[in-house]
């Protein structure tokens, strides 16, 4: 019996939310930002390396981030229609 308490326990935990680190693309619009990843993907067969992309639209509450900013970003709840990533923190400001 104790150890099925245990096994809901643990169960009942949320799982640790993703985090993913990229660069700031547009920041056009108040509190949004497209925020781009790029990952490095080895093909199976031929073991070639090639960049794949994915862009996310992220929450930016205090509107610190800009274009060509390296930010880290965190999965969230859904807060719009497109948006469930928000930035955690801003890692490297664009030299501009």
């Amino acid at each position: 019996m104790q150890k099925k308490a245990a096994e809901v326990k643990n169960q009942s935990q949320r799982p640790r939310p993703r985090t993913r680190e990229g660069l700031v693309l547009k920041d056009g619009t108040a509190k949004t930002r497209i925020v781009v990843v790029t990952r490095l993907v080895r093909e199976a067969r031929f073991q070639k390396v090639t960049r794949r992309r994915v862009k996310y639209a992220v929450h930016d509450e205090k509107n610190e981030s800009h274009t060509g900013d390296q930010v880290r970003i965190i999965e969230t709840r859904p807060i719009s229609r497109t948006k469930r990533w928000k930035v955690v923190e801003v890692l490297e400001k664009a030299k501009i």
